[in-house]
Formats: structure tokens, sequence, C-alpha cells
């Protein structure tokens, strides 16, 4: 083997061994990063006593609701300089109720089934904040990662938060397609004939959240 020969193996032979160990080579355009919960800030805890998620369902073509409850089991916000920077909350999903707690009829069981949340299976949905955008005074929009039966995508919505005397205060409304998370019940993008037995695909969460030092 002659020297130029010599040279380029030995080249070939190193170059795998330098990068396996320094690892990947990252791009400078910090938009290549895949998203993740934003940390930097102070962490305030969620007060599971005093935060609530209101959800709201409907018939596709009929003006009847169903409106009820579910609740936090655990989360934090991480706030700098009175701004939110980011943060996660778990949903215990076997605290799904109905507003009207003295109605024993309501289908409470149906939604906690395989036909809705599947909550044996899956008995938390979670979501994790990777994007605040002030809009003006309270205003803000937030974007994250909502999981839900396991899936997870992407949501942005509108909120409202005030940061006083230690506590945290915040108001946001997510609607989401059911479908998008695998909830096809009665829907009539994958069900013919359903007529006024359709099931909107439209789910609002109306998230009320207090956080504390």
């Amino acid at each position: 083997m002659n020297n130029k020969l010599l040279i380029t193996y030995l080249i070939l032979s190193i170059a795998p061994l330098f990068f396996s160990c320094h690892g990947p080579v990252k791009g400078e355009n910090k938009n290549d990063a895949p998203a993740g919960p934003l940390s930097p800030g102070q962490k305030y805890t969620i007060d599971t006593k005093e935060s609530v998620i209101t959800w709201k369902g409907s018939m596709l073509l009929s003006s009847e609701e169903h409106i009820g409850y579910v609740h936090i089991s655990k989360g934090e916000l991480m706030i700098e300089e009175g701004q939110l920077m980011g943060g996660t909350a778990e949903i215990d999903m076997n605290t799904i109720e109905y507003k009207d707690k003295k109605n024993k009829n309501t289908p409470v069981n149906h939604l906690k089934s395989p036909d809705y949340f599947d909550v044996e299976k899956f008995p938390t949905s979670a979501i994790a904040i990777t994007r605040v955008t002030s809009v003006s005074g309270k205003s803000i929009k937030v974007t994250g990662n909502l999981t839900i039966r396991g899936n997870t995508h992407p949501v942005t919505f509108p909120a409202e938060m005030e940061v006083k005397d230690g506590i945290v205060e915040a108001n946001g409304k997510v609607i989401i397609d059911r479908t998008d998370w695998g909830i096809r019940y009665r829907s009539g993008k994958f069900y013919d004939n359903l007529a006024d037995q359709a099931v909107s695909d439209d789910i609002e969460f109306d998230i009320k959240i207090v956080a504390k030092k």
C-alpha cells in the first residue's frame, strides 16, 4: 500500500470515531431544534384545589350541550419578571364530572369509556407549554403540546394572566377537534347516516389556573 492510500485509509478509519465521541453536529439555526417545555424563571406550583378545567361538548345538529369539569392533579408554571415562560400540568381524567351534580343520570361512565377518553387505559392527560407570546396587557398567546389518550398534538390558544403578591391567576380557552386525539364516537367524519345523533367534533376547554410560589 503506497503512502497516499495509507493516509486515506487512516482518515476514513478515524473519522467515525471522532464524530461518535463528540455527538452529532448541530446546526446554528435554533429553529431546527424540536420545541420543548420552556424552563427559565421562578417556579409557581399550581393550586389543584383552586384550579379547574370546564369542558363543553355538544350535538352537531341540535342545541343540546353537555358541560362539566375535570381537575388538575399537579403542575407548575415558570414565571420571569411577571411573564409566563413555560409550564406543565397533569389532568386526572378520573375526575370527569358533569356541572349538574344532582343529576344522577348524566353519562359520566360513557365519557370514561373507550368511546371517549378511555380513562382506564389513559388515566391522565397533560399539557406542556412550549411558547408564550405577549399580545397586550394581560393577554397572551400560549402554544403547547396537549396529550389525550396517549396522543400528543400542538395547540395554540388565547389566555389572560396576572401575577400579583406571589400568586398567578390565568384563564385560557382551548378548542380542539377531538378526532385528532382518536375520539371518533359518532363523528360525521367517520360514520355515515348519523343524522341528529352526530356529536360535534369540537370540544371546548375553559382553563382556570391559580399557582403560588
